[in-house]
């Protein structure tokens, strides 16, 4: 089952490079390569050699760190970027064409016959050169069906190791892209890699659908950046597939070093990381109304599908607030070493609520009306 047997092709040094702010040094691609190696990721792919002479240095250069992550690049179908992508020294090589109207009319211009004819004979030379072989269509979901079949039927004879869906626009649901990788799992021996796009915030849904459906490989890229929205996020699908299996997920990857490469990204390409981030936002665990602050102090389960100790990571239970519980100020005061009793935590948190409704509070506030109580039960002031 794909669903407990994946594996995730890391894009932020390809797809992440397309982001609007996104200009990687060769060091920071380094730092980059050896995080996401630390976490477990099983492939990164790297930007196509033939983008620029610095891009071509690049690969060289990360193939030759000695990563346990399988180094891939990205390039057209054609024999002599299938050239220089091998001569980088990469373990696999990613070629994609376009095979919609639209691509084929307004950006390479060949039929369908076409490029059957090109993937014929790019793919060879690269299974004779021995890296793995990836062969992806783009713009997969407005390509007429019958015309990817036949590509990729004729790419599966071929032997390519993997062949790929892309959604490259984002236009994917989760039902068509199950319905479109079913469809080709029944027609290929290849592995399957979906590569989803985040236009209209499907991309997280859309790559879990695909590994319902048989597919084996799903492209991520740190916090999603890529061209426009960007693709699926590495955190996102991360929490996914936890949410469903946790200790698989936790056994395949450090998920403690998910904050610092997250951050690592959001400070290279001047982002902060989203407050609703997954996993990494600064409210991912927080729980604020009471009668989620009671249950979760009894239970985190009832309100976290996600532990945070597993991110390396600690909840927080919001008290400075007008929708704070007594459940949520004995926490506190337990945190603080106070000893208050029942009717003293009940007249503080009738306090807290009085107070947070003339204007917000700051969590000193609050610990200064806990101090108060256990000192002087009637002093009632809140600390300056």
């Amino acid at each position: 089952m794909s669903l407990s047997d994946f594996a995730i092709i890391e894009s932020t040094l390809r797809e992440g490079e397309q982001f609007v702010n996104a200009f990687f040094t060769t060091e920071q691609k380094i730092r980059l390569a050896t995080m996401l190696d630390a976490f477990g990721i099983e492939y990164l792919e790297l930007t196509s050699p033939l983008a620029s002479p610095r891009s071509r240095e690049d690969c060289a250069t990360i193939a030759g760190l000695g990563l346990n992550a399988k180094i891939l690049t990205h390039t057209r179908c054609c024999l002599e970027d299938a050239r220089v992508a091998v001569a980088t020294g990469v373990d696999g090589v990613d070629v994609v064409i376009g095979t919609s109207s639209k691509l084929r009319a307004f950006s390479h211009g060949r039929s369908i016959d076409d490029i059957v004819r090109c993937a014929r004979e790019v793919l060879p030379f690269l299974k004779d050169s021995g890296v793995e072989t990836r062969f992806s269509t783009e713009d997969s979901l407005r390509s007429d069906p019958d015309d990817l079949f036949r590509v990729y039927e004729a790419v599966d004879e071929v032997g390519v190791d993997r062949v790929g869906i892309a959604d490259t626009i984002g236009i994917g649901t989760p039902r068509r892209i199950y319905e479109l990788v079913s469809a080709l799992r029944a027609r290929v021996r290849a592995d399957i890699e979906f590569h989803g796009h985040n236009d209209a915030g499907c991309a997280i849904a859309n790559s879990h659908a695909a590994l319902e459906a048989g597919a084996t490989h799903v492209d991520t890229s740190v916090l999603g950046i890529g061209e426009r929205n960007g693709i699926t996020p590495l955190g996102g699908f991360i929490a996914r597939m936890a949410a469903g299996d946790p200790e698989r997920v936790r056994r395949k990857y450090r998920l403690n070093l998910l904050l610092p490469i997250d951050q690592a990204v959001a400070d290279l390409v001047g982002v902060d990381v989203p407050f609703n981030n997954y996993v990494t936002g600064f409210c991912a665990f927080t729980h604020k109304a009471g009668i989620h602050a009671k249950a979760v102090l009894n239970d985190p389960s009832t309100y976290e599908a996600l532990r945070p100790e597993d991110f390396g990571l600690t909840r927080y239970v919001h008290v400075a607030h007008r929708l704070t519980g007594w459940n949520a100020v004995r926490n506190r005061a337990e945190q603080l070493g106070l000893e208050l009793t029942e009717a003293q935590l009940r007249e503080r948190t009738a306090r807290i609520k009085s107070e947070a409704d003339q204007r917000p509070l700051t969590l000193d506030q609050v610990d200064a009306l806990l101090h108060a109580a256990a000192e002087s039960p009637e002093l009632a002031e809140v600390a300056p």
